[in-house]
């Protein structure tokens, strides 16, 4: 009874050694040929042209003098400050609170402003609607417009603000009037005693 089964264990491992090792051999050449069709596209990747370099190293040295410029007098005009300020913003936006924080550590410890970051932070999240990530930079040259500018609005707000009433067509309606913005009512004083 035991060399039955162990003739038949033989007999099972015969038969299946075969299309297992069509299977290896299959599988090790579409390994290597899918490594192989990769390998120049990896180097193109690796290898960015020189002008495409040097003109963003421009374009970064060049934010970093506007900044200077425009935060004059400021420590948040600082290219450490400009740099790490708007890294930490972007890794907020990005959910990434473990780095965003490692990044306000030293963003305080090189002195740089911490309500700026706040009020940077502030203003992008007015711009969140208009970031597009099909536009390449566009998350980031909306963070450096609210770094050099906390104050800004959005374009759609600002020229909806600034454009007066369309008049209405001959033969229509008059528009409703507009009825002013409640204010809010003053608090109550205490008797005087």
């Amino acid at each position: 009874m035991g060399r039955r089964v162990l003739q038949l264990q033989v007999s099972v491992l015969r038969h299946l050694a075969g299309p297992a090792l069509a299977v290896l051999l299959g599988i090790s050449g579409v390994n290597a040929q899918s490594n192989g069709d990769n390998h120049p596209q990896d180097q193109k990747q690796q290898a960015p042209n020189p002008a495409e370099v040097s003109k963003e190293n421009q374009r970064k040295t060049d934010e970093f003098a506007e900044a200077a410029q425009a935060l004059s007098g400021n420590a948040a005009g600082n290219p450490e400050c400009v740099w790490l300020g708007r890294r930490a913003v972007q890794l907020i936006y990005n959910d990434d609170l473990d780095t965003a924080f490692r990044h306000l550590d030293l963003y305080d410890r090189f002195g740089c402003p911490g309500g700026h970051i706040q009020a940077t932070f502030r203003c992008f999240t007015r711009f969140i609607p208009q970031i597009d990530p099909k536009v390449p930079n566009s998350l980031n040259n909306h963070i450096h417009a609210c770094w050099i500018n906390p104050a800004a609005q959005p374009q759609q707000q600002a020229a909806a603000a600034s454009s007066p009433a369309p008049s209405p067509a001959p033969g229509s309606p008059p528009p409703a009037a507009q009825q002013p913005a409640p204010q809010a009512s003053p608090s109550p004083q205490p008797p005087a005693k």
